[in-house]
């Protein structure tokens, strides 16, 4: 049974200025869909678009631009209206205090969803070829903000069995093993999710498919996780003992699979 680290939060503190480990795993989740992004430009259709609509450097850091205000407002937003509505209609100015954490992952892909049509229109594209650009890029992020979660020892898991080799107790969370979930969730909806959507992408698909299937897959992996995973206390578990995360992951996983087979019907864009 092993012991989580009492990892500060705080990684260099400047004088006033203190920075988190959290924010730098946002960094780095931003640095690596700009690396991401780059090499995308290589694949097809983005390297043979001529034209007004051809794919440049600029493109990946404008989308990256309006996805990082999309997953701020986003992912603050659909924590407040998904996991503490009546909390934050009390409290209505709170819904600002980005400091005190609280962010969904749900609500940031909204966000992104939205950020994406802003790039789309403005800079006269295909929303949907936007979409097949951005997804593959999207699971280091996640990745990333994972291991923040693991350094600051929240979101943990389940009770676990003690005779488990990688049970982990958990500084908050009392004397209990538990599953380190936070590394489940890095590698299923991070590395894997990631490996299997760039290996997919790869290959000719139609318009829309890249993006759907990336509902899929993250709803898929995010749900089985999600068995490992500690509901939010203020929560717990909901019909048919199911977390929040997995009954927001239910209509991504219909949704992709829907969005999937439809676009496979279709003629594909020239």
């Amino acid at each position: 049974m092993l012991i989580h680290p009492a990892i500060d939060p705080v990684a260099l503190r400047l004088g006033p200025l203190s920075i988190h480990w959290y924010g730098i795993t946002y960094l780095v989740a931003f640095g690596l869909f700009f690396w991401l992004g780059l090499r995308r430009l290589r694949h097809e259709p983005y390297a043979s678009i001529r034209g007004d609509g051809a794919w440049s450097r600029r493109d990946v850091e404008d989308v990256l631009f309006y996805g990082v205000i999309g997953v701020v407002i986003g992912g603050r937003l659909g924590y407040c209206l998904f996991y503490k509505p009546a909390y934050y209609l009390s409290h209505p100015l709170e819904v600002f205090a980005l400091w005190q954490g609280g962010m969904s992952f749900h609500g940031g892909m909204l966000g992104v969803v939205v950020a994406m049509l802003w790039f789309a229109r403005a800079r006269h594209k295909h929303w949907l070829q936007v979409a097949d650009f951005v997804a593959p890029c999207v699971p280091t992020g996640l990745a990333a903000g994972r291991i923040g979660n693991f350094i600051n020892g929240e979101l943990w898991g389940r009770v676990a069995d003690p005779a488990l080799p990688w049970a982990m107790v958990f500084r908050g969370a009392g004397d209990a093993p538990r599953h380190p979930s936070q590394l489940y969730q890095f590698l299923l909806e991070g590395l894997l999710l990631f490996v299997l959507l760039w290996l997919y992408a790869r290959r000719p698909r139609r318009t829309g498919q890249v993006a759907a299937a990336f509902l899929v897959g993250y709803g898929l992996l995010r749900f089985i996780a999600e068995y490992f995973r500690e509901p939010d206390d203020y929560l717990g578990l909901l019909a048919l003992n199911l977390s929040m995360g997995q009954w927001l992951c239910l209509p991504m996983i219909a949704l992709g699979a829907g969005l999937w087979w439809w676009f496979g019907r279709l003629p594909q864009r020239p």
